[in-house]
């Protein structure tokens, strides 16, 4: 494996709740010690400083608690954890990630997914959100995203802050007009404090269980990626645009068509952003080809580039991508095999604005086991990755800083 230039700077530890300082060059943990921690997030506040959020699950118990930490110095420290006490009940599930979101004006939205306990599906689930309105001082109580009875099943979320300030949410949901396999994806926004309004459909025969991607360019288009139900039995990546604000999309299209045909659910969704060249896109398939693949569009979704392969590996998955100078860094998970046994590394690319490899490379030991990294640019030189790691009988999230070569 080729030196990464991309070098890494691991961050504090929170010890007894108090934030310290950066310590370069070690492997340094952001959840409580001792919990069982899982599901990283990366957003940034509306002063642009970088905030992780994890559930960290109950003792004895399947389900948990929010908590997030803020950084002032662009991610060399953090303040304490603060817990989201309107979140308890949150299932903990990697690709149905809760998320934070920071509107202007000191709101602050936390989406997260509970087991729904409905009888027509056992393992149906419910989203969930509560808002704060003084900037996570103190946050309301918990509403489903759905009230409609006939909606029992909405899992596999994500949400994106719009433009005009307000936040826009996108689910995948049980109600749908076709008896063809599959979810609906819908879409909502939300209007001042009243939560999120206006639900309406997107699309179905959607893949029932793999992470969806929203994504708001710096022009307002809002993109929609997710894994589709194709002639009734391929599922493969198709990206969706709206360039009115969510009131219509674009037909579907397939983003590769790797014609992989599975009768399950993959549980491994897309990964999307864009810079000067167009939009970049990464996902995982079994079809044309093993593993977790790259391409772009130069034509906001018209026409895409052949695939390429982000790893050796014919079992990486989970990426995660974004944009830092106009350059591309794109993470996933990965096994390796160690001593008698298989662990999961996380390894990188770093990529030029056109798309080009430039480096390529690991972040974590092949003696430890790390899998869902999450990224996001931080400064024009640095991009901040979290990671679920697992600790004895636990798992911990992990927090890097990256400087860029």
């Amino acid at each position: 494996m080729k030196q990464a230039a991309v070098w890494i700077i691991m961050m504090m530890v929170f010890v007894a709740c108090r934030p310290r300082t950066l310590q370069p060059g070690k492997a340094l943990v952001i959840s409580h010690a001792g919990k069982d921690a899982s599901c990283p997030y990366i957003t940034k506040d509306t002063e642009g400083r970088p905030v992780v959020s994890w559930v960290e699950t109950n003792k004895g118990g399947d389900t948990g608690l929010m908590y997030y930490a803020v950084s002032n110095d662009d991610g060399y420290t953090f303040s304490e954890p603060l817990a989201i006490p309107s979140s308890s009940g949150v299932y903990p599930h990697d690709e149905n990630l809760p998320k934070l979101l920071f509107k202007p004006g000191g709101t602050v939205i936390a989406l997260f997914g509970i087991e729904a306990n409905d009888p027509r599906n056992k393992y149906a689930g419910k989203v969930m959100y509560t808002q704060s309105f003084d900037n996570g001082k103190t946050w309301q109580a918990a509403v489903p995203m759905v009230t409609d009875t006939a909606g029992y099943d909405q899992r596999y979320f994500d949400m994106a802050l719009l433009p005009g300030g307000e936040a826009a949410a996108i689910w995948l949901d049980n109600r749908k007009d076709t008896s063809a396999e599959g979810s609906t994806l819908y879409f909502a926004t939300t209007h001042d404090r009243s939560g999120f309004q206006n639900a309406v459909p997107v699309a179905s025969t959607i893949c029932q269980c793999c992470r969806t991607k929203m994504y708001v360019a710096g022009n307002g288009d809002i993109h929609l990626a997710y894994r589709d139900i194709i002639n009734d039995s391929i599922r493969d990546m198709v990206h969706q645009v709206s360039a009115d604000g969510g009131r219509t999309f674009s037909k579907p299209v397939r983003i590769s068509a790797d014609n992989w045909v599975v009768n399950g659910c993959p549980h491994t969704g897309p990964t999307l952003t864009a810079n000067s060249k167009g939009l970049h896109f990464a996902w995982f398939t079994m079809g044309g080809g093993q593993g977790a693949f790259y391409c772009r569009s130069e034509d906001n979704g018209n026409t895409y580039t052949q695939k390429e392969s982000l790893s050796k590996s014919p079992m990486a998955k989970h990426p995660q991508m974004t944009t830092i100078a106009d350059q591309i860094l794109v993470v996933w998970d990965e096994p390796v095999k160690w001593k008698n046994d298989f662990n999961s590394r996380v390894g990188f690319q770093y990529k030029a604005a056109d798309g080009k490899t430039k480096e390529a490379g690991v972040l974590t030991s092949d003696s430890t086991y790390a899998n869902f990294p999450v990224i996001s640019a931080v400064k024009p030189d640095k991009a901040l990755v979290a990671y679920k790691r697992r600790a004895g009988d636990k798992s911990e999230v992990v927090i890097n800083l990256l400087s860029m070569p």
